[in-house]
């Protein structure tokens, strides 16, 4: 087998690679020309070149179009931008809007990957008769004893499973990460001795098409009606001060609410435990309100191959519920009771919207969208929101 596993020579293996113009795709698809594989680049435009060109620092825009169409010339490899604009205007940028009009902490990455990355470069390497498409991500693909299996990243502070947990186990039979088993040091190194012209960019820090980190300018220009006015309320019911949209507020935020000097008074540090956006009420309280003992989830996808087969309390494991935390220890019901996560300590910060991923040790068993939690600030929440109706 080569490298990739399959049972012929590199050079009579076609790959496709997903090249976002960054080092760690443009590294990836080096590598695998080097290996001797057949290499054809593909970047997905995303929107709109005038617009990316003004921006740094995200992905898939026009500057890194250039970059990654630069790295293909000097692999000396066949590249293809083909646009998908419209696809990801409607799939992941309006619903990354919709979600916050909700109320929500959408995880657009995750929907990016699901609905347009995955889906349509897939059909794209098929379709230019590919034998697999591989990405930069920092993940692992093991072949396990009942099919492939995806693993959090040898390096732990780039690991990117969290953001795949939405991919099938048909999608995943088809891609390869050739990275998943290097540190990014490593990367950059393969970067400067290829002499990539891409070695020294900086990492995307960004969501792709919000500039700066400003996601409530894109959501108020879609969706006017989320920075409508309304009441900051404690979890006991005393409206506290006003707020300027629901938009500017996150489960587990302290910062941006100036209550203190709106009642002046001094209390405990205070914090976004719930957002009621059919009233459109901030819900706030003490950092012990956010405690959350279990969560439900929604729109779940399995990869551990017996999990829909056994329909049952499956046990302990790990989970995240924010790509940055340590895995924490929880239990898992799934079935007819619904899909349950039960934590073995309180929780801070989970938020319905959130992605919530499911881990046996460093094997992604699966996760949902989390669609609602269970704690004392929700149980208030819930009375307080009926009292207001």
């Amino acid at each position: 087998m080569n490298s990739l596993g399959f049972n012929k020579e590199p050079k009579d293996t076609r790959i496709v690679v997903a090249m976002s113009g960054g080092v760690d795709s443009s590294v990836t698809a080096a590598l695998l020309k080097e290996e001797g594989y057949e290499v054809v680049g593909i970047t997905l435009q995303l929107y709109d070149h005038g617009a990316a060109l003004a921006k740094k620092g995200a992905c898939c825009a026009g500057a890194d179009i250039y970059d990654a169409r630069c790295v293909a010339g000097k692999l000396e490899i066949p590249y293809y931008v083909l646009d998908y604009e419209n696809r990801f205007s409607e799939s992941v940028i309006k619903d990354f809007a919709d979600s916050y009009l909700r109320g929500e902490t959408p995880i657009p990455c995750v929907r990016c990957n699901q609905r347009v990355k995955f889906r349509d470069l897939l059909d794209a390497a098929r379709a230019l008769g590919a034998e697999a498409l591989a990405t930069g991500h920092y993940v692992r693909r093991v072949q396990g004893a009942n099919g492939a299996e995806l693993h959090a990243a040898f390096d732990a502070t780039r690991d990117q499973s969290y953001f795949l947990f939405a991919t099938t186990q048909a999608q995943l039979d088809y891609l390869r990460f050739p990275l998943g088993d290097m540190p990014k040091t490593q990367t950059r190194e393969i970067a400067e001795r290829l002499k990539l012209p891409v070695a020294q960019k900086p990492d995307s820090q960004d969501i792709c098409f919000v500039p700066g980190g400003r996601y409530a300018e894109v959501v108020k220009k879609l969706r006017p009606e989320a920075t409508a006015p309304g009441d900051i309320v404690h979890v006991n019911g005393t409206v506290l001060g006003q707020h300027e949209g629901i938009v500017h507020f996150t489960v587990g935020q302290r910062k941006g609410l100036n209550l203190q000097e709106l009642s002046g008074e001094t209390r405990a540090p205070l914090f976004v435990v719930a957002l009621d956006a059919e009233n459109r009420r901030v819900i706030v309280g003490e950092r012990e309100a956010l405690g959350v003992s279990s969560i439900e989830l929604k729109e779940i996808n399995w990869l551990a191959w017996n999990l829909e087969a056994d329909k049952a309390h499956i046990g302990n494991v790990q989970v995240k519920f924010r790509s940055s935390m340590p895995a924490v220890e929880a239990s898992l019901a799934i079935g007819g009771g619904g899909n349950v996560i039960t934590f073995n300590e309180l929780q801070y910060g989970v938020a319905p919207g959130q992605a919530c991923v499911v881990y046996d040790g460093s094997r992604v068993l699966g996760g949902g969208w989390i669609a609602r939690s269970h704690s004392r600030a929700q149980s208030v929440f819930q009375a307080t929101a009926a009292h207001a109706a």
